[in-house]
């Protein structure tokens, strides 16, 4: 008896006590698991994989159930801990799977000690603390197996040596998954071991030194996924790779392998749609002259010591589509066939490539050739009309703003730092109505911000700093969202799926397609990254990072005028800067609506006035600076987030006055330089009463000296006669 349950047929489920196949995947199912499940000893297949249920899986579940042979408990909540020793007695066990658990659930293995009476063909878990007590060693009890075909064991912090012995008992491997633990140690692999079933091999993410083996081409001749990424691996890239005529994903990223890409891996390896040898020490030519890769999509060569110039080899590459060749050492001149490949993706930055630029591409999505020599001129025919994101940040342009930009309707992020273009930002840049990173800093542009730029609705990222711009900050800059940066866009990526048919128990392996934007399967939007100033250091932010980032950054300019109340409406800011620039009047309290704001800096202007208390309301304020302008009062209270800036976020103001300052200039007198005395409000009442005093009774006494003068002619002419025997020059009465 079989069945599938939906969340309109579960009611009485508890009755079917002779049910022998259970699956309710993929509903909305939550809170703990049914205790009645433990009583349908019948079963033999019990799969609750992505639902939201949650709770300790009951021990008695295992237990009791001993004619299970197929458990998938994945996708699912559980927390508490589970000991696989109840599973001893089901001696019919064939598949155990408890992955992406979205709790960190505690897995006994050794403890207490027991021993199968089954032999898996499948054993999956991940994300779990495995054996708590023994500092996460191998599962000892795999030692015993011999016929598993599918083994994954991600992200549990799993430590010793490389597991060689489990490719050698278990020669029918077709998966092996141990991606994110703690293995270390050499990869040997016996010479004379074969397995031939083995598709899919992924040891990323560990600490596994030493050399591959010279024969691992010929130990895995079938492989169509090989991860080795992010381990400690040295040494020449063994040339019998190219026996993996099935190769499709080549992953070595991140390692220390050196040398040259061998000739067999670049002519042999004819299936390699994706090859990723990022951040290594490779270097001579890029490609092997007789390169064949006729079915490469995407190659990644960054961070290596490659040499020479852009190598011809890529023209048997007549399917690429994503070439990033960034930080090495190419030189030469950018060929003009690269414009005539269909690349969707171009990343050249940091080589010693010459200009001129490219004239076009009717595929370029992203085109990053920053940190080169490109200049000065921009060839008139470039045009890019598709692109997404353009970098060409410190490439010794010069000119005016690019014109081939106007009909670059899609851009989303535009970045030219480090140049020498000058001339004005043009109005038609609110034409590119989808931008929302702008990056002009470090160049000679003049003028205002045109009021334009307010249509870049969309905008997250916009820097002007370091130029020669001047006039008003426009107010309708607040129209701005400065929100998140990412984007709906979805692209398909390959990731391995098993596929296991209940009734005839038989596992079926396959490569599918499943959307996972994390991956480095040329997905333009999580390849994108930018640079950007925050916290006084310049950060670079990629992937679901880049997507938080907003700010706005026009220090260094000729601005005037008032902080405008309307950059306070801004609210989705995390940085703001908007120093040294001729900035005058007060700093307004709106400015503590931007609840988000990390970075605050005023700095180097003409600011008056006292420092906004409000402004103690930006919880979230890591870094602060109103130095070096006329600020006048005391500084905010010393608690939240304002008790941790120092001296140097309000110095040089010197009517700027309390801790953290040492010392307040002007009116303002630190108590402590002034003489010790006990001074109460008696004391401050008695003085204000005499000075009134004193300056009522000179003014009555004057005024009557003057009154008696006027009224009197004789004492008046008396008073004349007596002040022109002393002074001679004085005119007589």
């Amino acid at each position: 008896m079989i069945l599938i349950v939906t969340m309109s047929t579960s009611t009485g489920l508890c009755r079917l006590r002779k049910l022998e196949e259970l699956d309710i995947s993929d509903n909305g199912f939550g809170g703990p698991l049914p205790s009645c499940l433990c009583n349908m000893t019948s079963l033999r297949a019990l799969d609750v994989r992505n639902n939201n249920f949650s709770g300790a899986i009951p021990p008695s579940l295992l237990s009791n159930l001993k004619s299970l042979e197929y458990i998938v408990f994945s996708g699912d909540a559980f927390e508490g801990s589970l000991s696989l020793a109840s599973l001893a007695n089901n001696s019919n066990l064939a598949v155990f799977h408890l992955i992406d658990n979205h709790n960190r659930l505690e897995v006994n293995i050794e403890k207490p000690t027991w021993f199968p009476s089954f032999q898996l063909k499948m054993f999956g878990l991940s994300n779990c603390m495995l054996n708590k007590d023994a500092n996460g060693m191998i599962l000892g009890f795999l030692k015993e197996q011999h016929d598993l075909t599918s083994v994954q064991l991600r992200h549990n912090g799993m430590r010793g040596n490389f597991p060689n012995w489990l490719l050698v008992k278990n020669v029918n491997l077709a998966r092996l998954d141990l991606t994110g633990n703690n293995f270390s140690g050499a990869f040997d692999l016996p010479s004379n071991l074969i397995l031939d079933s083995m598709g899919w091999f992924d040891v990323s993410a560990n600490v596994i030194e030493g050399e591959l083996p010279p024969w691992i081409g010929s130990i895995l001749p079938s492989l169509t996924y090989l991860n080795l990424s992010n381990n400690l691996l040295k040494g020449r890239i063994p040339p019998s790779m190219g026996f993996m005529k099935l190769l499709q994903i080549l992953d070595l990223s991140n390692n220390g392998f050196s040398g040259e890409i061998p000739e067999t891996l670049a002519k042999d390896c004819v299936s390699l749609s994706t090859l990723k040898l990022s951040s290594n020490k490779l270097e001579g030519q890029m490609l092997p002259r007789y390169t064949n890769l006729r079915m490469l999509f995407f190659l990644y060569l960054d961070n290596n010591c490659f040499t020479g110039d852009i190598s011809p080899g890529f023209l048997n590459c007549s399917n690429l589509s994503v070439l990033d060749v960034s930080n090495n050492f190419l030189s030469g001149t950018l060929p003009n066939w690269l414009g005539d490949q269909l690349l969707s993706g171009l990343m050249l930055s940091g080589n010693l490539l010459r200009g001129p630029l490219l004239c076009s591409s009717p595929m370029f999505e992203r085109l990053d050739l920053s940190n080169n020599n490109l200049g000065p001129d921009i060839p008139p025919c470039a045009k890019f009309r598709f692109l997404k994101y353009l970098h060409l940040a410190n490439d010794k342009l010069v000119g005016h703003f690019p014109e081939f930009l106007y009909e670059a309707s899609v851009i989303v992020t535009l970045d030219l730092r480090y140049n020498a273009l000058s001339g004005e930002i043009p109005r038609w840049i609110g034409s590119l109505r989808n931008l929302k990173v702008l990056l002009l800093q470090g160049n000679n542009f003049e003028g205002s911000i045109p009021l334009d730029v307010c249509l870049l609705t969309n905008m997250s990222m916009l820097d002007l700093s370091n130029n020669n711009l001047f006039g008003k900050i426009p107010s309708c800059l607040k129209d701005l969202t400065f929100g998140e940066y990412g984007t709906s866009t979805r692209y398909f990526s390959r990731r391995w799926v098993e596929f296991w048919e209940l009734h005839n128990y038989k596992v079926r392996f396959n490569f599918t397609y499943w959307y996972n934007e994390g991956d480095i399967f040329g997905n333009m939007d999580v390849l994108e990254e930018v640079n950007f100033m925050t916290k006084r250091r310049l950060e670079s932010y990629k992937g679901n990072i880049l997507k938080l980032i907003s700010g706005m950054d026009l220090s260094q300019n000729n601005f005037t005028g008032f902080i405008l109340p309307e950059v306070g409406y801004l609210s989705k800011l995390l940085a703001l800067n908007l120093s040294h620039n001729h900035l005058t009047g007060p700093i307004p309290d709106t400015l503590s609506n931007l609840k988000n704001v990390e970075r605050l800096d005023l700095s180097y202007n003409s600011l008056i006035g006292p420092i906004p208390p409000q402004l103690l309301e930006l919880y979230a304020l890591a870094d602060f600076s109103v130095a070096n302008n006329n600020l006048s009062g005391r500084t905010p209270n010393q608690k939240y987030q304002f008790g941790t800036f120092s001296e140097a976020s309000y110095e040089g103001n010197p009517f700027l006055c309390g801790p953290p300052l040492k010392i307040c200039n002007g009116s303002s007198l630190e108590p402590r330089t002034l003489p010790s005395f006990n001074h109460t409000r008696e004391d401050d009442s008695w003085t204000e009463a005499f000075l009134w005093t004193f300056v009522g009774s000179y003014v009555v006494a004057f005024l009557g000296v003057v009154l008696f003068l006027c009224i009197n002619s004789y004492y008046r002419y008396v008073l004349f006669e007596l002040v022109h025997k002393l002074i001679p020059s004085f005119p007589k009465f």
